[in-house]
């Protein structure tokens, strides 16, 4: 079966046409997905089922660990990942069959399918050297400063791995307060934000912002 693709998504008898209109999707959205970008229209995914929001087209339920992300290819302008890349493994062993699978780079060749050329990934996560990362049971993929090499040019590390996708870092940064950082918040706002981060030295997580390098549709 293909994926569906947002306009299937969407919610009936909205009677407007979305075909041109930005598109943000959020991973492990709960109920409250994010819109760093704010896109007029906005999806989520979280393992759960039967999740809605105000304003979000669609929530769709699909555990990302061992599942593809249930849309079609490039079609999004951006996805988001707020505390989120921390629950997928690295590896994922089934003895019966003694095979393994890399969940991570699975994920990342899935984020990279469905955004369009020069899509944005924003993607916030704990960082491994801070107590964050290691207080809650479920967080089992650490980041560092440097895991983007794996992902982004000129490097592509995660290539040995699997990794199909290609992206540019736009840039990287620690935060404290997880929506400092977001591209459709005032300058004056990241900017003190930044600010107050550096100087009190309590950034526990790390910001992404990627670009994805795909030829034209």
């Amino acid at each position: 079966m293909n994926p569906p693709s947002p306009a299937t998504a969407d919610r009936p008898g909205t009677g407007s046409d979305t075909s041109t209109q930005r598109r943000h999707l959020d991973l492990g959205c709960g109920t409250r997905p994010r819109n760093p970008y704010a896109a007029p229209l906005l999806y989520g995914i979280d393992i759960r089922s039967g999740l809605q929001a105000p304003g979000v087209q669609a929530i769709v339920a699909a555990n990302l660990a061992l599942q593809a992300i249930p849309f079609a290819d490039a079609q999004f302008d951006s996805v988001s990942a707020y505390d989120f890349i921390e629950h997928i493994p690295r590896v994922a062993l089934d003895v019966a069959s003694g095979s393994s699978r890399l969940p991570f780079i699975e994920l990342m060749n899935e984020i990279w399918r469905v955004l369009k050329p020069d899509g944005r990934l924003y993607a916030v996560t704990p960082l491994f050297d801070h107590e964050k990362m290691w207080r809650d049971p479920t967080h089992v993929n650490p980041i560092t400063p440097k895991t983007w090499r794996y992902f982004c040019r000129p490097e592509l590390g995660a290539r040995m791995y699997g990794f199909k996708g290609e992206f540019e870092m736009l840039r990287q940064t620690r935060c404290r307060f997880k929506r400092d950082y977001e591209p459709a918040r005032p300058a004056l706002g990241g900017w003190l934000a930044r600010g107050a981060d550096r100087l009190t030295g309590q950034a526990a997580h790390l910001v992404w912002e990627w670009r994805a390098l795909k030829p034209p549709h």
